[in-house]
């Protein structure tokens, strides 16, 4: 599965809708890092579409967005798990830090059937 551009529109029904764990990259065009982080998230998106959904959330187009998330450094990366905050990364990680992100992310899930 492809990266979603997620909006303002769409944030319920792709990131707090969703069934399988999120991952959301905060980023700007402009960002040097962010164009770094990029194909780290791209290759999560394709290797793991089974598991996770990830989305891009562009901080200029989406204000509203990054200040419900609290950006103050792009990039940031949020993990998301049945509509809750899982965790976040800010700055140029390795795709196996975003994996163990997710994997943090999977365990909250994992809690909240349990309970």
């Amino acid at each position: 599965m492809a990266v979603i551009q997620v909006t303002e529109d769409n944030f319920d029904e792709v990131v707090m809708k969703s069934e399988k764990p999120v991952l959301l990259d905060f980023y700007a065009d402009w960002c040097g890092p962010c164009k770094m982080m990029s194909p780290v998230v791209e290759q999560i998106a394709e290797k793991y579409a089974d598991s996770y959904v990830v989305g891009k959330v562009n901080v200029d187009e989406q204000p509203g967005l990054a200040l419900r998330y609290q950006v103050m450094s792009i990039p940031m990366l949020v993990t998301m798990n049945l509509g809750m905050f899982a965790g976040k990364s800010v700055g140029v990680i390795s795709e196996a830090e975003v994996l163990e992100l997710l994997k943090k992310a999977s365990a909250l899930r994992d809690q909240k059937i349990e309970s």
